[in-house]
């Protein structure tokens, strides 16, 4: 049943950006309002599938490629969805829904079974640290998007020939302001991951730090959002240099989700 509702979603996601992607085109008032309802209705089924695979699994589902990856995709579009309640982005949900859709595209592709947990992940820590991570991974992939964005729109004024992105994307301030709201909510969500994956750590292990490569890329990673949030808020750090920060800095997230796991190594290769 599960398995259906991902299903489901997976096409409702498809259908959500392919209505996106025809109001970037467009920009036809009522394509824009279906696009945004489409989207809804498909994290709404996809919140329905992570609750039915945890009822099938019986424990939280975010112990595999396939259940991180979709959960990965569900909070960059809850992210999305919470943010566009209160703020208006120009054409921000046509890449998200772009965003959301590959991931769900790398989920539908890897082993999808049901596998019963090692005793390291047999922890009410599991459901409180992999929650609180990857909630902050989806905010700061948010932020990802607004630098790309950022960059593509100063590029487009740097040419001073406006063309398709110039007249369909919001001003560099309004990027900006969203990269900062992104930042403030990813980066203390990120912290407490970390310090709630010690804590874990201590509890399964008997030492709060391993250094483990994914530890170690962790660690890479909240340096440099550090550095990014010190910039900005007591250098004044806006713009460009910021955009490519937080651009790096996401390189550094998916690096630490699967490039670790997949290609180094270490304690936490059981999520692979």
């Amino acid at each position: 049943m599960s398995f259906l509702l991902f299903q489901i979603s997976f096409g409702v996601y498809f259908l959500a950006t392919v209505t996106y992607m025809a109001f970037f085109v467009s920009q036809k008032g009522g394509i824009r309002s279906l696009a945004r309802n489409i989207f809804l209705v498909a994290g709404i089924l996809h919140t329905l599938h992570i609750i039915m695979r945890c009822i099938e699994a019986g424990h939280t589902p975010i112990t595999n490629q396939h259940e991180t990856v979709s959960f990965f995709a569900w909070s960059v579009a809850w992210g999305y969805l919470s943010f566009r309640w209160r703020y208006t982005v120009k054409n921000f949900g046509t890449f998200v829904s772009l965003l959301t859709f590959i991931l769900m595209i790398i989920s539908f592709s890897s082993i999808k079974e049901i596998e019963p947990l090692v005793p390291a992940l047999q922890s009410w820590w599991l459901p409180i640290h992999a929650f609180i991570a990857i909630i902050a991974d989806g905010f700061l992939a948010l932020g990802f998007i607004g630098g790309t964005m950022y960059l593509l729109q100063e590029r487009e004024l740097k040419k001073k020939r406006f063309g398709l992105f110039y007249y369909r994307l919001p001003s560099l301030d309004a990027l900006d302001n969203l990269n900062n709201h992104c930042l403030t909510i990813g980066f203390p969500l990120l912290t407490l991951g970390i310090i709630t994956g010690s804590v874990w750590a201590k509890q399964a292990w008997g030492n709060y730090w391993q250094w483990d490569p994914k530890e170690v890329g962790a660690l890479i990673t909240w340096f440099l959002y550090a550095a990014l949030v010190h910039q900005r808020f007591t250098v004044g750090w806006r713009g460009r240099r910021a955009a490519i920060m937080t651009i790096i800095a996401f390189i550094s997230v998916l690096f630490t989700m699967w490039g670790v796991t997949n290609f180094v190594g270490g304690l936490h290769t059981y999520g692979q």
